[in-house]
């Protein structure tokens, strides 16, 4: 497997030189080919409207949402005008109604092998980053690569962190990564605090690092005690002391909604990423 179809959705004309040259980088190291989706958000909610207001609301937000998405679109075109002659890229304009964000993208990321996004935290981000990237996730099951602030500093990385807790969507995450762990340097499968009793409790991590090294990974296991309050704290020193590239870790073990209240693996890592994380479900 090799990542031959590389989609993003773009909804932020700021955010926009990041994530094309990441995508870009992406599509160059696998001779793939680059959708981007350049989308306007129609925010309005006509319940909260007083009476016959309803058609004005609908234009001036219907307006101001094509208008955003041309802006995009013509940010993604200078992008691609950027990056080297070779890029094969395409881009698409469109818009939406926040609650149809969610079919909109997930019907195109279903389609792609790879969706390089952005964080979608951050203090001039709106809800409609954080909804693309569960579109993509939970609607579209694809594989999503999540840039921090820096961008991607290279494509292949050298030193890989795999977060293993023995569940579906952290397997999920290994194989759709395993392009990347093939051409790495060095991966560490981290198990944190693994269950006493649990199926690999004699071994955390082992089954896993054989299948990885007979696909010629260069793979080992470290164990970590949860020595901080979040596992997401413990990931991120792991992360900084291994001098990692990239991360690679199943998303949402838990309902969005409880993550969304309670804080969990996923969003957290998600809100302080300093280095690109790969993710599945």
């Amino acid at each position: 497997m090799t990542y031959k179809s590389i989609f993003t959705v773009a909804t932020q004309a700021a955010e926009v030189p990041v994530t094309i040259a990441a995508a870009a980088q992406v599509c160059a190291l696998w001779d793939g080919h680059l959708d981007v989706l350049a989308l306007g958000v129609d925010r309005t909610q006509l319940g909260y409207a007083y009476v016959g207001a309803g058609a004005v609301l609908l234009q001036v937000a219907q307006e101001r949402a094509e208008e955003a998405a041309r802006g995009v679109a013509q940010a993604v075109r200078a992008a691609f005008a950027a990056e080297a002659p070779g890029l094969r890229a395409g881009v698409e304009a469109a818009v939406t109604q926040f609650g149809a964000l969610t079919d909109l993208v997930a019907q195109r990321a279903r389609f792609a092998d790879l969706v390089v996004l952005g964080r979608p935290y951050g203090k001039d981000q709106g809800g409609e980053e954080e909804a693309v990237i569960e579109a993509a996730l939970f609607e579209g099951r694809a594989p999503v690569l999540v840039l921090p602030e820096t961008g991607l500093a290279q494509a292949a990385p050298k030193r890989v962190v795999v977060a293993w807790n023995q569940s579906r969507e952290a397997m999920a995450a290994v194989r759709a990564a395993l392009p990347l762990l093939k051409q790495a340097d060095q991966v560490t499968i981290t198990v944190i605090d693994p269950p006493v009793h649990g199926p690999e409790r004699s071994d955390p991590g082992g089954m896993l690092c054989q299948m990885l090294v007979r696909h010629g990974v260069r793979a080992e296991v470290t164990v970590l005690a949860r020595t901080l309050p979040r596992v997401s704290d413990v990931l991120q020193r792991h992360l900084r002391d291994m001098s990692a590239d990239m991360l690679v870790m199943g998303a949402y073990g838990h309902s969005r909604f409880r993550e969304a209240i309670l804080g969990g693996a996923t969003r957290n890592m998600l809100e302080q990423a300093t280095v690109p994380v790969l993710m599945a479900h």
